[in-house]
């Protein structure tokens, strides 16, 4: 038997109601990434992709359809199991970063391991360990007011690794970042990947795809091309921003 693929869709349809309109968001979308692999989602505003990636998180479910992850369906979770779920199987890096500004960097990487009731004691050697990883070593006791925008956003990154989850999901990760600050982030979700995660990435920056091993096209709710591309060298060692 061939190993599961990390994610699988079938068939995946979502529609909502809006006033007495029914607005169909995704329509058939069938989907197979695989463990290692950067895969960039990129369409034009409305197109579906951050509802398609809600799903891939347990964020929202289909309407119909099948969501398998490893093997395992998780379209149609109760919510606490979708609670669970996403607090120990998936890592979210959001483009405002949401981090909390009263706590330092290494608290703020914690957070989630405080959440599933490990004392900050406890959890502080691998959140440091984690931040010495995206390059933030030596600012770990900063808090965010004292981070420019590609540290935040690396403190954000550390924080969605800090359960280990096996997928990372990513929206507009550098939309608020210049591009030579973009570019570095790109190359540490890249060097995530190659670490073993999947990582997908919603994205309207069509530079960031060449550091991608796939691309998904999305326009009207249907996957417009799924395509393999030959993604920049990646280097090993931490990138600063």
């Amino acid at each position: 038997m061939p190993e599961p693929a990390m994610l699988e869709l079938q068939d995946i349809i979502k529609e909502y109601r809006i006033g007495g309109q029914v607005v169909r968001a995704l329509d058939g979308i069938g989907l197979r990434i695989e463990a290692g692999e950067f895969t960039s989602i990129i369409g034009p505003s409305g197109s579906g992709k951050s509802t398609l990636l809600h799903l891939l998180g347990a964020l929202d479910t289909p309407t119909s359809g099948s969501i398998r992850f490893q093997g395992n369906e998780i379209g149609a979770l109760d919510d606490e199991r979708q609670s669970e779920f996403r607090r120990h199987r998936v890592g979210f890096i959001f483009q405002f970063f949401n981090l909390l500004p009263t706590l330092t960097a290494w608290e703020n990487v914690a957070i989630p391991k405080l959440l599933d009731g490990t004392g900050l004691r406890k959890a502080k050697p691998r959140a440091l360990e984690l931040l010495d990883r995206v390059g933030l070593g030596d600012r770990a006791g900063h808090r965010p007011s004292e981070l420019s925008g590609g540290q935040m956003q690396r403190v954000a990154v550390a924080r969605a690794l800090i359960m280990d989850p096996p997928l990372i999901l990513a929206d507009e990760p550098t939309g608020n970042l210049d591009s030579k600050t973009g570019a570095a982030i790109l190359k540490l979700l890249g060097d995530i990947a190659a670490d073993g995660n999947s990582v997908v990435m919603v994205t309207h920056d069509m530079g960031a795809v060449e550091y991608c091993d796939r691309v998904i096209t999305l326009r009207d709710g249907q996957i417009g091309s799924n395509d393999a591309v030959a993604r920049k060298t990646r280097e090993t060692g931490s990138v600063h921003a």
